[in-house]
């Protein structure tokens, strides 16, 4: 099948790259011509494991291409999925979606044919009707119908997460837009991939439900793991053993500085602004939020404690900076709200991430960054465990020890075991333990 992806970003690029993997059509469309460039010559706009290698071999192919040119892109496409941003609107909030309308405008007025247009980004129920109203206002003779297509990649994991999902969602109002989103999907048949078909609607909320639940159970176990330190438990036997019934589940119960990232942040918060508009408040999902957001302060407080309660002209070296591993995105990442307080308290912050600097020099100032872990704390009063890299997993702590100026260790992500740290002569601080 010949296929569209309009928007070449993370979702864009990553579906469009797989799509292309399964042996369909693909042009990628992209209103930014040096991104474009980039990717003729392989050069990927962000960092996932094996996305460079699926690009290169499908472009190599013929099946995978890019342009600027969306008429060009869309010409004879059967399916053509929107995949541009929605981030939170300044002010209020709510989803912008000016950049999925804007797309569907600029299909309609170049529609010819029938075609399936998908919203695959991120966006309120409701939207794929005013997608609907938007290509019949600007082309009232096209032939189209419009359906929702959810994304569920973890960053990281994406090109597995696509290749081996959970499930497909897919929001349909219109049985032939049924027909080609199942074609589509078909060749994850052999992987026994279930296929849920729901109204639009539905889908639309599928997603953000599903992402607002998982940050419920991570502001839980955080809030768990304050607890435990105050009564002196052991918040990872706590996630392990309510982990183990079936009816929780283990993943998203691992301790730690708060969620970040593209998605959590911003779609509990327009969940929370939608169902306001609906008058029906979601109350856990505000506290989810709020919790979220205070904790990762609270973590920059906590450095501080481990190191006396005193920051000022002291030097703090920081181990990661991206909100999680094998991700350059730093959208949201704790490690922002963490090095503004240690900032505001007068330390200096010395930082190394294996992937996460060119992106963080966009929204950190007045930081020094290091070539490698052991460069970020030398001479520091206090190593501090931001992001779990594998390379930050096995660090020679007789090394670690003799590079500090102050035997003090804050371990974010409970990579390491108290009592290593104790024979090392490191003073540890871990999560809930």
């Amino acid at each position: 099948m010949r296929v569209a992806m309009i928007g070449s970003g993370y979702v864009g690029l990553v579906s469009g790259a797989c799509f292309a993997d399964f042996g369909h059509d693909v042009v990628c469309v992209d209103k930014d011509p040096g991104k474009i460039e980039r990717l003729r010559a392989n050069v990927m706009p962000i960092f996932e494991p094996g996305l460079d290698d699926i690009v290169a071999s499908n472009v190599k192919a013929g099946r995978l291409t890019f342009t600027t040119d969306l008429a060009e892109g869309i010409a004879g496409a059967e399916a053509i999925f929107i995949a541009v941003g929605t981030p939170s609107r300044r002010g209020d909030g709510h989803a912008d979606l000016s950049y999925v309308y804007a797309a569907a405008r600029e299909i309609a007025a170049n529609l010819k044919g029938f075609a399936v247009i998908v919203t695959k980004s991120t966006v309120p129920v409701g939207t794929g009707d005013e997608v609907e109203r938007f290509i019949r206002e600007t082309n009232p003779d096209a032939d189209f119908a419009v359906a929702s297509n959810p994304e569920f990649l973890r960053e990281g994991a994406a090109i597995a997460d696509f290749k081996r999902p959970d499930r497909i969602i897919i929001g349909v109002e219109d049985q032939r837009a049924r027909h080609v989103l199942v074609e589509v999907y078909r060749p994850l048949y052999l992987n026994q991939a279930p296929i849920m078909v729901t109204s639009r609607r539905t889908a639309e909320l599928t997603k953000y439900a599903a992402n607002a639940f998982l940050a419920t159970k991570i502001s839980f176990i955080n809030e768990m793991a304050d607890l435990c330190e105050k009564v002196g438990a052991n918040v990872q036997d706590v996630a392990r053993g309510i982990g183990l019934d079936n009816r929780i589940g283990g993943k998203f119960l691992n301790a730690g500085p708060g969620y970040g990232g593209s998605c959590f942040p911003k779609d509990t918060l327009a969940l929370i602004k939608t169902a306001q508009d609906h008058d029906a408040p979601v109350r856990i999902v505000e506290t989810v939020a709020q919790v979220n957001e205070q904790r990762k302060r609270a973590m920059g407080r906590k450095v501080i404690a481990a190191m006396g309660g005193e920051a000022r002209g002291k030097r703090v070296g920081i181990l990661g900076l991206t909100f999680k591993p094998n991700t350059d995105d730093m959208r949201d990442s704790p490690a922002i709200a963490i090095i503004q307080t240690l900032q505001d308290a007068g330390a200096t912050v010395v930082a190394f991430d294996p992937e996460g600097i060119e992106q963080a020099k966009l929204v950190l100032s007045d930081i020094e960054y290091a070539k490698g872990a052991y460069e970020a704390i030398e001479g520091a009063d206090a190593m501090v465990l931001v992001t779990e890299w594998d390379a930050f997993r096995g660090l020679d702590l007789g090394r670690v020890k003799s590079l500090l100026k102050a035997p003090v260790v804050v371990d974010l992500r409970n990579v390491y075991r108290p009592e290593e740290m104790a024979r090392h002569g490191l003073e540890y601080s871990g999560i809930g333990r």
